[in-house]
């Protein structure tokens, strides 16, 4: 093959910044030793959940089963986070608990949410700093389709700041493959 270095170059540049290449000068290029398959698993240890997560759906612990099925549809989310008077995270109410509580035959309209809800510490969370792909891990395991993330409070309980669903992992996938 008679092929100049200039006709290489862009193609070298390409494959150093994907980090399949690595360049020295006075050497030249060499294979780095990464797969893709490594190259994608160092990729996804950068992202932790606080970059991704978005904006939490949070109601208090005394509202209403009817207003909590207005809320999660109006909304267009899974789950909803619980909190009391105090602002401390005490659970979750997925689409199920909410059909569930309706189906009992009591009024809706005066029951509150927190008769109904999963309860701490019997719920999935995350703190800020995890990484995303543990909480895809989490959300198979669990079966869920969101999970809060949570902050620790200087009474020891937690704060609702955001929330992480399988939409959001599976558009941080698509960007990702895209790149």
């Amino acid at each position: 093959m008679n092929l100049t270095r200039a006709t290489l170059r862009p193609d070298l540049a390409i494959l150093t910044m994907s980090g399949f290449l690595e360049a020295r000068p006075r050497v030249g290029y060499y294979y780095s030793g990464k797969s893709k398959g490594k190259f994608f698993n160092e990729k996804l240890r950068q992202f932790e959940v606080k970059d991704y997560m978005s904006q939490p759906v949070v109601l208090r612990e005394n509202t209403t089963v009817y207003d909590a099925i207005c809320t999660i549809f109006l909304e267009d989310v899974s789950t909803l986070f619980i909190i009391n008077e105090d602002n401390d995270f005490v659970g979750v109410c997925s689409r199920k608990d909410l059909l569930r509580a309706s189906m009992i035959g009591a009024d809706i309209h005066k029951v509150p949410i927190s008769v109904n809800m999963t309860r701490m510490p019997n719920v999935t969370y995350l703190k800020e700093s995890e990484l995303v792909i543990y909480a895809a891990d989490r959300m198979i395991e669990k079966e869920i389709d969101s999970i809060p993330i949570v902050r620790k409070k200087d009474n020891q309980k937690y704060e609702v700041i955001g929330r992480i669903s399988k939409t959001t992992i599976a558009k941080l996938l698509v960007a990702l493959y895209k790149e």
